[in-house]
């Protein structure tokens, strides 16, 4: 059985999978991953944001995080939560997500 930090290591490879469909950066280079918690019994907790709070794609990117993430064998539950506060920034970023968008 892996360990809640081996859990979270592979939530944050799934992560990198998950695309805004207008940007060419997963969502968490982008820094709209806020929070990932990994409990005692495996479930996980997710506090995330978009680049705007009317972000078209809002549906598509949440339920492509659910789902990858719930096909994780050891994990029971997910739990995303949609916020924002803070408000994302460009400052959020990864430095390679800035250099992929031509920012740095």
């Amino acid at each position: 059985m892996k360990t809640r930090e081996e859990i979270e290591e592979r939530v944050v490879e799934l992560l990198k999978t998950v695309f805004d469909p207008e940007i060419p950066v997963n969502v968490y280079d982008l820094g709209l991953i806020y929070r990932i918690e990994v409990n005692e019994d495996l479930d996980i907790d997710i506090d995330m944001t978009l680049t705007a709070p009317n972000c078209p794609a809002a549906d598509y990117i949440l339920e492509d995080v659910r789902i990858k993430i719930e096909a994780i064998d050891e994990v029971h539950k997910v739990n995303i939560n949609l916020v924002f506060e803070p408000e994302w920034t460009k400052d959020m970023m990864s430095e390679e997500a800035k250099v992929e968008l031509g920012l740095d």
